[in-house]
């Protein structure tokens, strides 16, 4: 194959240099990047647009999700998309004004996700559509010479007055049977013709390096799919995809399945092989898991191991576990933690923010499958699509989630809020996907913002953390985000916040009950890690152990109430632990080994009688005579409560002596 057998792909923008720690990555080989997933939508001014796909593709090879290259204006330079050679959703070139799209290298687009669920390869409106310009700047060269198979979904060219040669394309070699393909040719579009070598005067651009690569069409009727020549000793391998070099499953363009250590497979090899002998499963030494279209013996930190594959998120009735750093699925003992679809998952896979139509569906959320990303039109609403502006205080339905398995950005905030309270119980970001491949969370251009607030945040399993432009914003410099992290290929990216001595001087600075780490924001409350001890989140210099109200107990620097039964102590610990069976005296009465407020009176016990209980002189409580009906003071049949209200049992002897003596 085209990667050696040490290659590997590394999903959601994780390269292979981060995997050499988990020893899956001998060598650099391919750069895999996320994606988009925004459509037609214009993100701001166009440079900006393009200084995100800059960014976003720069060195990729593999994008995870969709290629959308959109708003290219002529001065942009498109170099950096040559390197990209596959496609795991649908390309959408639309809008641009410029004349060619360098995608020479791009060879397979599979098709996972579909532009108006129906199109894998999607070209439309590349024009300049100012009217009362001289300029007739357009799309003129599609250079897809590389291009030889789109697993799902066809193909939508359309509205592209300068685009040449798309039409003498043999599309039937490139997509599956029955797909749509709708190719307009343009009429008044001054083209070349194709060089007269191209096979069936096919081709992408003129000149012979762009004719188009015939790998079905042109097979013998021996092969089953695709072919690198007219022999019947040129087909490939059935599990090849794209094309092939020879004969071989290691011989593949591209892997139509699977690919395990350099050859293209339909499955990974099972963890577990049956063993005919003591008919019984036994371990495979050569087991491996499934993660996207790739075999590892070890999923990623932050991915989910379930089913012999590496997930994203666990089925219904299931909830993540962690076990020895190995997250797995568990089932809930009850009622699962509520989990809501994210942005990209679900009925929201192909929104672009929370706004007003969606904000309901996290509601009383615990666990967010999916990103977040609050942006200006989350407030302001969005004319094209029609969505209403939303309430801001309807961010308050953050405050239930304690997890989320994508990325956290912010763009926008209420000017009224000064800090993210909204995450303030957030203490999980996974980074399953990462915007633009590498960032876990961000918080950018918030003019308003004081401090961040995160104060439950715990980890960021995968992806940078960016905090920039926020010229209000301080309590941003603490050691403590690499304390967040789980790798070491993680970074902070931090610059024209609020200055360190700006800060300073209004007094915008820890708590002193904050450890060295640093704080998210003001007040004790705000830190990272306390100085001594915390009580219910917030950091204090002592708990009370001797004195003080309530009494405490401390566990890991952490302060936590004696039971109300313990009796308060001076001098001496109240109680060692939680319960009423750890205080170290009772309060009011000792019921075996626990403290109670008072002993047992009418309690349903055992064969359905009432357990009736009275407290000696030490105050433990003993059980009253059984024959006691309604309590008791005091042992034996005397004891009962009222007096006399006992089954006495009659004494037949007594009453024949008083007869025989009358």
């Amino acid at each position: 194959m085209r990667f050696t057998k040490l290659s590997l792909f590394c999903e959601l923008g994780i390269i292979c240099l981060v995997l050499i720690n988990a020893g899956w990555c001998a060598v650099f080989e391919r750069k895999v990047c996320q994606g988009t997933n925004f459509k037609l939508a214009p993100l701001g001014h166009p440079d900006d647009h393009y200084r995100a796909m800059v960014r976003m593709y720069s060195n990729c090879t593999v994008v995870l999700e969709n290629l959308e290259i959109t708003y290219v204006q002529e001065y942009h330079d498109l170099s950096f998309l040559k390197s990209i050679e596959e496609v795991r959703g649908y390309v959408l070139i639309g809008v641009n004004n410029i004349d060619v799209i360098p995608l020479e290298n791009l060879r397979l687009i599979r098709g996972h996700s579909l532009f108006e669920d129906r199109y894998a390869l999607n070209v439309l409106l590349n024009n300049n559509r100012n009217e009362s310009s001289k300029n007739t700047n357009g799309l003129r060269e599609l250079r897809l010479r590389s291009l030889t198979e789109i697993l799902k979904g066809g193909v939508k060219i359309v509205h592209n007055p300068f685009l040449c040669n798309v039409e003498t394309i043999q599309w039937l070699d490139i997509v599956e049977h029955g797909s749509y393909v709708h190719v307009s040719r343009e009429i008044g579009a001054q083209c070349r013709p194709c060089d007269s070598g191209c096979y069936s005067g096919s081709c992408w651009a003129p000149g012979p390096e762009n004719c188009q690569t015939l790998t079905r069409l042109s097979c013998a009727e021996q092969c089953s799919r695709r072919c690198k020549g007219p022999k019947p000793i040129d087909c490939c391998n059935e599990h090849c995809a794209a094309g092939c070099t020879g004969p071989q499953p290691t011989d593949c363009l591209a892997c139509r399945d699977f690919q395990d250590d350099g050859a293209c497979k339909d499955s990974c090899p099972p963890l577990m092989l049956y063993d005919p002998i003591n008919y019984q499963l036994v371990p495979n030494p050569n087991g491996k898991y499934s993660f996207g279209d790739t075999c590892v013996k070890q999923c990623p930190h932050n991915f989910v191991v379930t089913d012999n594959a590496c997930v994203r998120s666990c089925g219904s009735n299931m909830q993540e576990v962690e076990e020895n750093g190995i997250i797995t699925c568990k089932k809930c003992e009850g009622l699962c933690p509520k989990v809501c679809n994210g942005l990209g998952t679900g009925e929201l896979v192909n929104t672009i923010a929370v706004n007003a139509t969606n904000i309901d569906s996290f509601i009383n959320c615990t666990k967010i499958n999916g990103h977040i990303t609050i942006m200006q039109m989350t407030f302001k609403g969005d004319v094209h699509t029609n969505t209403p502006s939303m309430d801001p205080a309807k961010l308050d339905y953050f405050k239930t989630v304690k997890e989320i398995s994508g990325y956290l950005l912010i763009r926008d905030w209420p000017k009224h809020l000064k800090s993210l309270s909204a995450f303030e119980n957030l203490e999980i970001i996974r980074g399953r996907t990462k915007l633009q491949s590498t960032i876990g969370f961000a918080a950018l251009n918030i003019p308003h913002l004081e401090h961040l607030g995160l104060r439950s945040l715990k980890e960021i399993s995968d992806g940078d953390v960016v905090v920039r432009n926020n010229p209000q914003l301080c309590y941003t410099d603490g050691s403590y985000w690499t304390k967040l992290f789980r790798s070491e290929q993680q970074r902070i990216r931090t610059g024209n916040n609020a200055a360190p001595h700006i800060c300073v001087q209004q007094n915008s600075t820890c708590d002193s009950m904050c450890g060295d780490e640093g704080c998210w924001g003001p007040g004790p409350s705000m830190c990272v890690f306390c100085q001594h001890v915390s009580r219910r989140g917030c950091c204090v210099s002592h708990c009370n152990l001797l004195n003080g109200d309530p009494r405490e107990y401390m566990s890991d620097n952490v302060c936590l109430a004696c039971d109300p039964q313990c009796k308060a102590l001076n001098g001496t610990a109240s109680c060692h632990g939680p319960g009423a069976d750890q205080c170290t005296e009772c309060a009011h009465f000792k019921d075996g080994t626990h403290c109670v407020a008072q002993c047992a009176h009418k309690v349903q016990g055992p064969n359905n009688r009432l357990v009736w209980m009275y407290p000696d002189k030490s105050r433990q409580c003993q059980p009253c005579h059984a024959n006691c009906t309604h309590g008791c003071s005091g042992p034996g049949l005397h004891g009962c409560e009222p007096k006399g209200s006992c089954l006495c049992p009659v004494d037949q002897s007594a009453n024949d002596n008083e007869q025989l003596s009358s």
